[in-house]
């Protein structure tokens, strides 16, 4: 029963001390790179890394749009045919991470970055 108790109590601490939970809920190509930061920090890009999603409530083109950001940096935006979940979801305050799933170097700018976008729970 010690026994029992000890693993208990360590399986409660793990869950305890892990910062979140994430759930993958698309990948996208990154939209618009071509007009923002890609080319400039393509180099220091790393499959793996984290990327900001940005609400654009006030942009002109998109009352929906979704900016991806890497490290302060505007790299593009999701898609607008893939952002009106998402975006809904970010109006309700939940929590969406994006991460570099792919990189690619191609000459069609909608096929040189996936950005997987995550639910954070």
């Amino acid at each position: 029963m010690r026994l029992l108790a000890t693993l208990s109590l360590a399986l409660w601490l793990t869950v305890a001390e892990a910062q979140s939970i994430r759930l993958l809920i698309q990948a996208s190509p990154l939209a618009g790179s071509q007009y923002y930061a890609l080319g400039t920090f393509w180099s220091q890009i790393r499959v793996g890394d984290e990327l900001d999603l940005v609400r654009e409530t006030d942009n002109h083109h998109d009352a929906r749009a979704i900016r991806v950001d890497w490290q302060g940096h505007q790299l593009g935006y999701l898609p607008r045919v893939q952002n009106r979940a998402l975006s809904a979801a970010m109006d309700k305050g939940e929590r969406l991470r994006g991460r570099v799933a792919s990189l690619t170097e191609h000459p069609d700018p909608w096929r040189r970055v996936i950005v997987e976008v995550y639910l954070e729970l």
